[in-house]
């Protein structure tokens, strides 16, 4: 009986102690304790941000005569990007794309932003446009990968620069029909490691009809084929952020733009548009892109996405291929590469 009684201990379980419960936190009423100054904390978070001032980095793609230069003007108020005119017979279109990084510093009161542009000139621009999409891939990529390294550095800078692409525009052509194969190409290799934001360029050569079924079918055929743009629906926070982006997503996108950076006097206001015969085109959408890109709806959203999201995927993966350790030592001290661009389907 005794040794029955043994036995049936070692079957039953011993009871597991429950876990702890976190306290719920108890609201304090100031007043009774006298003034404390938690309320002053965003007013000194502002102070130190006009000092450092932030980085933001735009990057623009499409085919060339799309208005990609003027449009960026348009946003940021200011002569930020050169316009690439129409190529000179004496020019030789480029074989490949190239990647041109402009910086400016724009300041608006008293707080500094640097902003580079960073354009994609011979995109889309030749007879085989296969794989053109990879040295844009290879770029964001590598910027990442050099902001990686000066993180893990042991005696990292106080404040790393950032040359990160926080966002980047598509530049869709009015064809009023459909997306290319390249834009669908581009945009689903692209959207998992950028924020991408489709622009139908030069929306005053289609009729209002046209325009709202072309921008009904870009967005279905971006839902068919997998293609996240931003702002990303599984990125809204709370039901606000959902209210709002759901509106974006269904109405706004992808933006049907007019750009211009020339002033007009419509109806006792000043107006971005181009004159014509039969009057001012004013770009419909084009307050609402400034909203997403250059204003302080979105913009430190977009920031904030490629840091927590784009980086940090490709961080994970960086020191997950090196074994735990930082990028450029291998588990015997050998440099490794840094990760290569997604591959992409050749044509057969």
């Amino acid at each position: 009986e005794t040794r029955t009684d043994a036995a049936m201990s070692e079957l039953v379980p011993e009871p597991r102690p429950k876990p702890a419960v976190p306290m719920k936190p108890v609201s304090i009423n100031s007043n009774l304790l006298g003034y404390i100054g938690i309320d002053t904390i965003i007013e000194q978070m502002r102070k130190k941000t006009m000092k450092t001032g932030f980085d933001f980095n735009i990057m623009v793609v499409g085919q060339s005569g799309l208005g990609k230069s003027t449009l960026v003007n348009t946003l940021f108020k200011s002569q930020v990007s050169r316009k690439a005119s129409s190529w000179n017979r004496e020019e030789k279109i480029p074989k490949t794309v190239e990647i041109k990084a402009i910086g400016h510093v724009i300041e608006e009161g008293g707080v500094k932003m640097k902003l580079t542009v960073i354009d994609t000139p011979g995109f889309g621009d030749q007879i085989n446009n296969e794989n053109c999409w990879e040295p844009i891939e290879k770029y964001i990529n590598e910027q990442y990968e050099k902001f990686l390294k000066e993180e893990v550095n042991i005696a990292r800078k106080k404040r790393i620069p950032d040359t990160r692409v926080h966002c980047c525009l598509y530049f869709i052509s009015p064809t009023g029909h459909s997306l290319r194969p390249l834009d669908l190409e581009f945009m689903k290799h692209l959207s998992k490691v950028v924020n991408i934001i489709p622009v139908i360029a030069k929306a005053d050569t289609m009729t209002l009809e046209e325009k709202s079924e072309f921008k009904q079918r870009v967005r279905k055929e971006l839902e068919v084929n997998g293609i996240e743009f931003y702002p990303q629906k599984e990125f809204d926070e709370d039901l606000e952020d959902k209210t709002e982006n759901d509106k974006i997503r269904q109405e706004s996108m992808p933006f049907a733009v007019v750009g211009s950076d020339k002033e007009y006097q419509v109806n006792g206001k000043r107006v971005l548009g181009r004159k014509t015969p039969w009057g001012i085109i004013e770009g419909n959408s084009l307050h609402l892109l400034e909203e997403l890109v250059a204003d302080q709806t979105h913009l430190q959203d977009l920031k904030e996405v490629t840091h927590n999201i784009h980086y940090e995927t490709y961080r994970a993966k960086r020191l997950n291929d090196n074994g735990g350790l930082p990028p450029g030592e291998g588990l015997l001290g050998n440099v490794l590469p840094p990760v290569p661009a997604t591959p992409c389907p050749t044509a057969e």
